[in-house]
């Protein structure tokens, strides 16, 4: 697939890039997708949720009443479940909600995001660019030049750049990335994939394995 490659400024350089058949052009792998964004949210959580039990409500352990002849049932601490203020029975405790996949199958998780993007024509390939110092306006003005202010973008860059990065920080529904922190959640939850030209080449070198 070929695209066109613009400046950020909207202007069109005259030159095209071919996107490689095996980044960008997979069978698509829904299953490898579904685990690989489960594992990114998974990794997300904090995992600190947590209530008190029995054992660890601060109260006395007194007997509240005799055993027999109440007419309700026998109780014995009032740091029981069942009592207001008692222990939570089976309550949240901390845990890691990590889990492990396989680098290959990232891969492919990955492969197969971009190949949609690519099947939606939702990729816009600009020259590679910097700006002077870091203005949230020059961002907007790169969205507006490329028609995607109103979509939820994400810019691929081939590496750091503090002036891009921070000039994008502010604006809804915009993510800034390099290509090797490049993850199925991010493709799949922009709109459209803003790829700086020398980012492919990253990209490919990551997943042509």
């Amino acid at each position: 697939m070929s695209i066109s490659v613009v400046k950020y400024t909207g202007e069109d350089t005259g030159r095209k890039v071919t996107l490689s058949s095996e980044v960008f052009g997979v069978k698509p792998n829904d299953h490898a997708i579904y685990l690989d964004v489960k594992q990114f949210l998974a990794n997300q959580r904090q995992g600190t949720h947590k209530s008190k039990q029995r054992a660890e409500i601060v109260g006395s352990t007194k007997k509240i009443k005799k055993q027999k002849g109440t007419g309700t049932a026998r109780a014995g601490s009032i740091k029981s479940p069942i009592f207001r203020g008692g222990g939570r029975v089976f309550g949240p405790q901390p845990r890691n909600y990590s889990f492990k996949l396989n680098k290959k199958l990232k891969e492919v998780a990955r492969k197969s995001a971009l190949t949609y993007k690519a099947l939606d024509k939702s990729i816009a390939i600009v020259e590679d660019f910097n700006f002077e110092a870091p203005k949230t306006k020059e961002y907007l003005n790169m969205l507006s030049a490329l028609a995607l202010s109103d979509k939820k973008t994400l810019l691929v860059l081939p590496e750091a750049n503090k002036s891009v990065a921070l000039s994008g920080r502010n604006i809804q529904n915009t993510k800034v990335v390099m290509a090797n922190m490049l993850t199925t959640y991010d493709v799949l939850n922009a709109d459209n994939l803003i790829l700086s030209e020398g980012s492919i080449e990253k990209i490919d070198n990551l997943l042509k394995k």
